[in-house]
């Protein structure tokens, strides 16, 4: 899957998450992440169109829901995972320099947007069983409650939403 080269793929279980990420394992590299590129909750953060760059993607995606927000372990995962495979298809697919990150916040919502200079729209592929790639859609698809692109006068911005529990 693109995006997730250091992490164990999904197990045969059906389930969609990846087995050996762990909250506190990565927290130290996320909270160095956030210091050295910046908080996507307040600006759009913009990384290099990198294979890296999903890495550092994940882990300010692990700071922000899990801390800041203060979501659970099983909603971070989720949201760790998709955020990876959103910008996997940005640095696999654009042939962009760059990407930002924006994650957004509301009353039952979280939001994630990736944005690139490509105008090209993602394609959501039907999966088979032994498919090594083409996943990355699927899993946001099925883990997320809504996504979509938004084409922009330069580019687009890929997102997806999970429905949240208010305190």
């Amino acid at each position: 899957m693109a995006g997730l080269e250091d992490v164990e793929q999904p197990r045969r279980n059906g389930s969609a998450t990846a087995a050996r990420w762990s909250p506190a394992v990565e927290d130290e590299h996320a909270l160095r992440a956030l210091e050295l590129f910046g908080n996507p909750t307040e600006a759009e953060v913009t990384l290099p169109s990198r294979p890296e760059s999903a890495a550092t993607a994940r882990r300010l995606a692990q700071v922000v829901v899990l801390r800041q927000w203060g979501l659970s372990p099983k909603m971070t995962e989720d949201a760790v995972l998709l955020v990876s495979e959103l910008v996997g298809n940005a640095v696999r697919h654009t042939g962009a320099r760059s990407f930002g990150l924006r994650m957004l916040r509301r009353r039952g919502w979280i939001r994630v947007e990736v944005r690139d200079p490509s105008r090209g729209l993602p394609c959501l592929l039907p999966v088979r069983p032994l498919d090594l790639s083409g996943r990355g859609l699927f899993l946001v698809d099925r883990l997320s409650d809504r996504w979509g692109v938004d084409l922009l006068p330069r580019g687009k911005t890929t997102w997806f939403e999970m429905r949240v529990a208010d305190r």
